[in-house]
């Protein structure tokens, strides 16, 4: 056996068998590694091993590694409403967070190009993404979950000033990007009916949609026009949250409905979609959220309320 073909038996169990057969010509070894399904960390880390260990080779002093990937298509979930306010993106940064602790390769997109806040909400304001071959690698949020929006590309505080296209283009930019080993993509869509969500159908297909309300009338009327949207786009309605629902005194324990109680479950029903749970009205979820703690990181009353909603989602993506 040549030192060429004791690398070549080296390199399968090295890679899992995902290079091709090492060639050399003049010094240099070439081969191609297929990185599909792999993080950038552990594709460099490979690539570097295959490196160091061909550089063992007599004759061999240059090494060309040949990157290939089929790009997999990733399973969208949007989170959507049909007007703002309604804790849309808190519900999506939460649900990112109980979706990876059920097991699932998870991954959070802030769709809302204009007013982005996902950065905040998972602590990650202070990170910038890389690219490679034109396309954004995204940062890791402290809780583990990678993870892109507009908050990481601009300076805080400056109003991005864009039309249509533009607006597309941004939003193609952020789910096209270097996703790694995710599976499922949380997408948070900016409230209302415009150009981000027919970009998004159009263009990327989401799996499903989740719809966000609070229990009030005004909510409900605005939710169902979000509702008719995608029914119309032929996207799948996973279901119905109602945020805010019932606020618990912190002196006394007393119930109060200050957004009313039951309105976006009687609502589901009559739109003949399914009821996925409600959030409660909680001091301790702002307070949480603002600091960049997502209560689904933990196993309190309130991470417990959102990993119930998790686990709906997840019975939906194995189906």
């Amino acid at each position: 056996m040549t030192d060429l073909d004791s690398f070549a038996a080296r390199l399968k169990t090295l890679t899992g068998d995902r290079a091709s057969t090492p060639r050399v010509k003049d010094g240099v070894m070439t081969l191609a590694l297929e990185v599909g399904g792999l993080t950038a960390e552990q594709r460099d880390a490979i690539a570097a091993a295959i490196r160091e260990g061909a550089l063992t080779v007599p004759g061999v002093s240059d090494v060309r590694i040949a990157m290939t990937a089929e790009r997999k298509e990733l399973r969208i979930i949007a989170v959507a409403s049909g007007k703002g306010g309604v804790g849309k993106s808190t519900l999506s940064a939460n649900l990112a967070v109980a979706l990876k602790r059920l097991g699932h390769r998870v991954g959070l997109v802030d769709a809302d190009i204009y007013g982005p806040s996902q950065a905040r909400l998972m602590a990650s304001e202070d990170q910038k993404p890389q690219a490679r071959d034109k396309h954004l690698i995204p940062v890791q949020s402290p809780v583990g979950v990678p993870m892109l929006s507009m908050a990481h590309l601009v300076e805080p505080g400056r109003a991005l000033a864009w039309r249509g296209p533009m607006v597309s283009n941004a939003l193609g930019q952020l789910i096209d990007a270097e996703w790694g080993d995710v599976e499922t993509l949380i997408v948070d869509m900016p409230p209302g009916t415009g150009d981000i969500q027919l970009s998004m159908i159009q263009k990327h297909k989401p799996a499903g949609v989740v719809i966000v309300s609070t229990p009030q009338d005004l909510a409900l009327i605005d939710a169902t026009r979000a509702v008719n949207l995608f029914e119309q786009a032929h996207v799948p309605l996973i279901g119905l949250v109602e945020n805010m629902a019932g606020y618990a005194c912190p002196h006394c324990g007393e119930i109060s409905d200050p957004f009313g109680a039951g309105g976006a479950e009687a609502a589901a029903k009559e739109m003949g979609m399914a009821f996925l749970g409600r959030i409660p009205l909680a001091i301790d979820i702002r307070r949480r959220s603002d600091a960049g703690d997502p209560p689904a990181a933990g196993d309190d009353v309130h991470g417990q309320a959102f990993r119930a909603i998790a686990e709906k989602i997840a019975e939906y993506v194995a189906r």
